[in-house]
């Protein structure tokens, strides 16, 4: 299982396999490179120190509604027969360690800890039972929502597409068996959302088959898959952090907009 960060240094963005301390072992120039797991040096000094952005750049990040059995409970919900899918915009992405900023239009910003997909090679109209081999690996997402923009509009675009409304990151594990995986979200230290990845409606095969009949993933696509129950408010000067065992800790600020 390898771990893959994306860290930038001075002008140069490089793809690193970093240990379990998130130290560097190997660099790329790419996340072919990267993912193929060619030979490389040792990186130059400096890289255990550059900024870690979002592992990829997605043409799009597609979100999972209502996947978790408990989270269906607790927005008061029937559980879907299909999966409920709707796109966050790639201007929503935001890198590990920068802040999220709340709109002056919402007053009501909740925090969604999510498991997330990356795409590795073109994808459409995949079977369920061939999914797994468009898998790049996994990474840690935070579904930002203006839930009451949500309950207004009955609408999920302009509610979760607000920019920095995407958290993406930090590492991306290649190998990852999401039914023996835990997930958790702190505020402030304070635990709001806890739950085992194995909660999930619809497994990621699953997933990835429906969304392929209807839309062609690119490499470096997102699939975030539904989040717990728990979720709740974030506020000016809080600090959310999504943990995902073998994974790490998502970790941003919260930051009223300017």
């Amino acid at each position: 299982m390898a771990r893959i960060q994306r860290r930038q240094l001075g002008r140069r963005i490089a793809w690193l396999e970093v240990d379990a301390d998130d130290a560097p072992v190997s660099i790329w120039d790419t996340i072919d490179d990267a993912l193929a797991g060619l030979p490389t040096p040792i990186p130059a000094a400096g890289w255990e120190h550059a900024r870690v952005l979002a592992p990829v750049t997605p043409s799009k990040i597609v979100c999972v509604g209502l996947n978790y059995h408990a989270h269906a409970r607790e927005m008061g919900r029937e559980l879907p027969e299909e999966p409920l899918i709707f796109l966050k915009p790639s201007t929503a992405l935001l890198d590990p360690g920068m802040s999220i900023e709340l709109p002056p239009s919402s007053q009501n910003v909740h925090h969604e800890g999510e498991l997330a997909i990356v795409i590795s090679k073109r994808c459409s109209r995949v079977r369920a039972e061939d999914a797994l081999n468009y898998v790049a690996g996994y990474t840690i997402m935070n579904d930002v929502t203006a839930r009451d923009i949500q309950k207004r509009e009955g609408r999920y675009t302009r509610a979760k597409g607000f920019d920095t409304f995407a958290p993406l990151g930090p590492t991306l594990v290649t190998d990852l068996d999401p039914d023996a995986v835990s997930i958790e979200v702190r505020v402030n230290g304070e635990l709001r959302q806890q739950s085992s990845c194995s909660d999930l409606i619809f497994p990621i095969p699953a997933l990835i088959a429906f969304i392929s009949e209807a839309m062609t993933l690119l490499p470096g696509d997102v699939i975030s898959t539904g989040t717990p129950s728990g979720v709740g408010p974030i506020s000016d000067g809080d600090t959310v952090d999504v943990s995902i065992t073998s994974i790490g800790r998502l970790s941003n600020p919260v930051s009223a907009s300017a």
